[in-house]
């Protein structure tokens, strides 16, 4: 009996080779794309880029940032980095600037506006108001002789570049760069700013980041919470202290108040023998411990806890304790 030969139905799903092999495709256009991005700012358009980035750093106003489509969902995206890098930003769609919103935009402001063939139909009143007010406009666009990038006062022309997409429709790589593009104006705006990690953590409370940005004196422990002993007293009144306070350690003071040592729960195992309660708490504890201040970020702190495979600090102010941290604090507020 003749075997059927079986004819591959469209309809059906690749195997899981193909689907990679597809999937790889994908991001070598799109690397590639990437790749003739630097190399053009290497070149022409990184004058542009300057020229882009001064602008909207000179600007007494906001930056608008607009476009159609996949463009305008990048643009989206491009307004938040910048918003939530230092520079006041927002998205305006293009449709509905021509139904008023227009009036959203002042001569103060900077427009950006995206559009890879340039001729997107939906910024063309956009583009008038911004000439007739004189409100200085930047596009991101690949065609340096379109309708938008010959009205811009600043045109950053990307290089052309094949889609993903099988037919070479979809925006894809196009979108890419278009985001690319957008991240470089943003970070290059931060860092000839001088926008630091304080500033990004006013900018960002909530999620990890926000918890990663926070300052030691947000999640310290204060007051009656924090473990202290004096220098010259029994290890039996450290231990107690230790053991009511619940941090795992306990620090020594001097007369002067002023941190000079510290015993973990994990020093009075490794000193367990008969008598160590009697003992001075100054033979048993571990001498300048690592410390941090109040306004040390959350985040150079857990470094530190991790590197040194420690689970709590104190908090000084000059050499005097005011607090205390502790790895689960740090949890609580969502450090991971």
């Amino acid at each position: 009996m003749r075997a059927k030969e079986v004819q591959r139905n469209e309809d059906e799903p690749q195997a899981p080779d193909g689907l990679i092999a597809s999937a790889l495709r994908t991001l070598e256009f799109e690397a590639s794309g990437i790749a003739a991005l630097s190399a053009a700012l290497r070149d022409g358009l990184g004058q542009s880029l300057t020229r882009a980035v001064l602008t909207i750093r000179n600007a007494q106003g906001r930056l608008i940032v607009s476009g159609m489509g996949k463009s305008g969902h990048v643009a989206r995206k491009i307004a938040a980095t910048f918003a939530s890098t230092g520079t006041p930003a927002f998205f305006v769609h293009p449709s509905e600037a021509s139904h008023g919103d227009l009036g959203m935009i002042t001569p103060d402001d900077v427009v950006l506006a995206l559009s890879w063939s340039g001729e997107t139909a939906e910024l063309k009143n956009l583009i008038d108001y911004s000439k007739r007010f004189g409100i200085a406009l930047i596009a991101v666009t690949a065609q340096a002789d379109s309708t938008l990038g010959k009205a811009a006062d600043v045109a950053l022309v990307l290089p052309q570049a094949r889609e993903a997409c099988p037919h070479n429709l979809a925006p894809t790589t196009s979108a890419l760069m278009q985001l690319a593009i957008g991240d470089a104006l943003a970070i290059a705006l931060l860092e000839s700013r001088g926008f630091s990690e304080r500033d990004f953590h006013i900018l960002h409370p909530g999620g990890r980041l926000g918890a990663m940005l926070k300052f030691v004196r947000d999640v310290m422990r204060t007051g009656e919470a924090v473990p202290l002993c004096r220098s010259g007293r029994l290890m039996a009144e450290a231990i107690v202290e230790m053991s009511a306070k619940g941090v795992g350690c306990v620090g020594i003071v001097d007369q002067r108040q002023q941190l000079i040592g510290i015993i973990t729960d994990g020093d009075v195992r490794r000193h367990m023998k008969p008598g160590l309660t009697e003992s001075s708490v100054d033979d048993v504890m571990t001498r300048s411990p690592r410390q941090c201040r109040p306004d040390q970020l959350v985040s150079e702190v857990i470094e530190t806890l991790n590197s040194a495979k420690i689970t709590a600090m104190f908090v000084v102010e000059g050499a005097r304790p005011i607090g205390v941290v502790h790895l689960h604090d740090l949890l609580r507020v969502g450090v991971t």
